[in-house]
């Protein structure tokens, strides 16, 4: 068994924004949720090597994803595509008024204070949002976890991931804010 047959390396992921949905089907889905709220439709997925959200409204979709970047996934309509790497920030006027931001960030963690963090995001996990836990490589490690939590207010959502690689000591995370702009 691969060492990293649970989830990749993070140096092989990549974060996309896309102006459509996606097949699920293109997906290794392992916890889903959907909210439909008065003005929107958001879909969020935890997936083996990351994350597929999706939110929609009567005029706009945006589908977010954090992959494998060996991932076959379409290329028409992709609107942002970036290494996970470092630190990105980032925006985008969509059409209706529509604006997306994102920030990611991915850091690497002392062995000690990466477990501090790791249980720290599992108990937020298990109180709010979409919590998948992974099965641990070894019964004496560490297993991934998958975060995702949605703060929806009027006019605006804010979405954060968190995807941790214990093998790494490597916390991904990603802030999202959708708007609607008049």
């Amino acid at each position: 068994m691969s060492v990293y047959s649970v989830r990749p390396p993070v140096c092989d992921l990549v974060f996309q924004l896309y102006g459509r949905p996606l097949h699920p089907e293109l997906f290794d889905i392992l916890a889903a949720r959907t909210i439909q709220r008065d003005d929107y439709k958001l879909t969020v997925r935890v997936t083996r090597t990351g994350h597929v959200i999706t939110w929609e409204n009567a005029d706009v979709c945006l589908t977010e994803v954090a992959a494998a970047a060996d991932q076959e996934l379409p290329q028409r309509r992709r609107l942002l595509n970036y290494r996970l790497r470092d630190e990105y920030a980032g925006q985008l006027a969509c059409a209706h008024g529509i604006y997306y931001q994102v920030c990611f960030q991915v850091e690497v963690l002392p062995p000690e204070i990466f477990l501090h963090v790791q249980e720290e995001l599992r108990a937020d996990g298990e109180k709010r949002g979409l919590l998948h836990n992974f099965p641990a490589q070894h019964r004496v490690d560490a297993a991934p976890l998958g975060f995702i939590n949605a703060d929806g207010r009027p006019g605006c959502l804010c979405l954060s991931t968190f995807h941790t690689f214990p093998l790494e000591h490597t916390v991904v995370k990603t802030q999202s804010l959708i708007e609607k702009r008049l």
